[in-house]
């Protein structure tokens, strides 16, 4: 591992070496997801649990989808990329979601099989194929980002978009994973690595003024948020006359979530660790923590002991068990034993021969 990005002259053409501020930033993004998942149950009986839900969905979604969208190529896709499409994202997504629809059909005592509607976490797999597939024609336009938005707020009118293959939330998302994509085009990385240390701390400073003035915010006026369900603006996934927003005027409080999700984003990055730290390491495995808290979580979930009031010790224990399970998902072994589902190579399933051609 390198503190210093190797692809600072030419940001275009990136040198393969890792850059720790990134793996940070995955580790630091998929925990978080981990504990909105967490302590979901709790925030119908607690105010408290409430505001630090809404507090990490406010960027921790996308802040993921951004670091996706700074890993992802702009150029015409050769086969190899179109080979990854397939191994890394629909052919987890079929093995999971046949996993999942296993589950719900011993829960419910009956076959329960859908493909079209993803299971909890999959929509994200789904989102990644139509964000990778739609970036190389964005990029061929003057203003992606600008259209990006247009298309989120847009998509928020038009209740029959749906959830069919998690398109909706595709679709409200893209505008984070164009911005993603664009920070490695300024070079973002090599800018922040040589910043001067006054310029760090000065910066760091005003990232965590930030954080702090949204806490405050969100802790003074909890049951406002509640009555004007922002949770559901974070969320980005139902059009807003689905809950309760069919006002012309509905689209712009999407901007105004998709304006503070970006000024978040630049300051989460800020604070991010920039040389390698004990995590660094895991964060080359956050798909495995992601497609599989889910399944730790979920028996939780559903033995019904996060239901009713409860008290804040223990959403304190459900933070400090995510943070446990986010580490315990991305050790090596784990990695080791769940490869085949997670990252299949299934080379049975290519012609081998046009591949080497290319």
């Amino acid at each position: 591992m390198m503190s210093r990005p190797a692809d600072a002259p030419a940001p275009r053409a990136p040198s393969t070496k890792r850059v720790p501020i990134w793996d940070n930033a995955r580790f630091i993004a998929i925990t978080l997801v981990v504990i909105g998942h967490a302590i979901l149950k709790l925030i119908a009986e607690s105010d408290t649990a409430y505001g630090v839900y809404l507090f990490i969905y406010a960027f921790h979604v996308p802040v993921f989808v951004a670091v996706a969208g700074y890993f992802a190529k702009a150029d015409p896709p050769g086969v190899k990329q179109l080979r990854r499409i397939v191994t890394d994202l629909v052919l987890p997504y079929l093995i999971f979601e046949a996993i999942w629809s296993a589950i719900h059909s011993i829960q419910a005592g009956w076959l329960s099989v859908d493909f079209v509607r993803p299971s909890w976490t999959l929509w994200f797999l789904l989102a990644l194929i139509v964000w990778r597939v739609a970036l190389p024609y964005l990029a061929l336009l003057r203003y992606p980002f600008l259209i990006s938005v247009i298309i989120s707020v847009a998509c928020g009118y038009l209740p029959g978009v749906g959830d069919d293959f998690a398109l909706n939330r595709t679709l409200a998302l893209l505008p984070f994973f164009v911005l993603g994509w664009k920070l490695r085009q300024l070079p973002f990385t090599a800018i922040w690595l040589r910043a001067s240390v006054r310029t760090v701390w000065l910066a760091r400073a005003g990232a965590i003024a930030v954080f702090g003035a949204l806490a405050l915010v969100i802790a003074l006026n909890v049951p406002l948020w509640r009555d004007l369900k922002v949770r559901r603006f974070f969320l980005y996934e139902q059009a807003y006359p689905e809950f309760g927003y069919d006002q012309w005027w509905a689209g712009a409080l999407r901007l105004g979530a998709i304006a503070l999700a970006v000024l978040l984003i630049l300051a989460f990055l800020v604070l991010v660790p920039r040389r390698t730290t004990w995590f660094s390491g895991l964060g080359q495995a956050t798909m495995y923590v992601y497609l599989l808290h889910s399944f730790v979580l979920y028996p939780i979930r559903e033995s019904g002991m996060l239901d009713g009031p409860q008290s804040d010790l223990l959403l304190v224990g459900m933070i400090v068990f995510s943070i446990v399970v986010a580490v315990a998902l991305a050790q090596p072994l784990v990695r080791r034993i769940f490869r085949p589902l997670v990252e299949p190579r299934a080379r049975w399933l290519f012609a081998e021969r046009r591949i080497d051609r290319a």
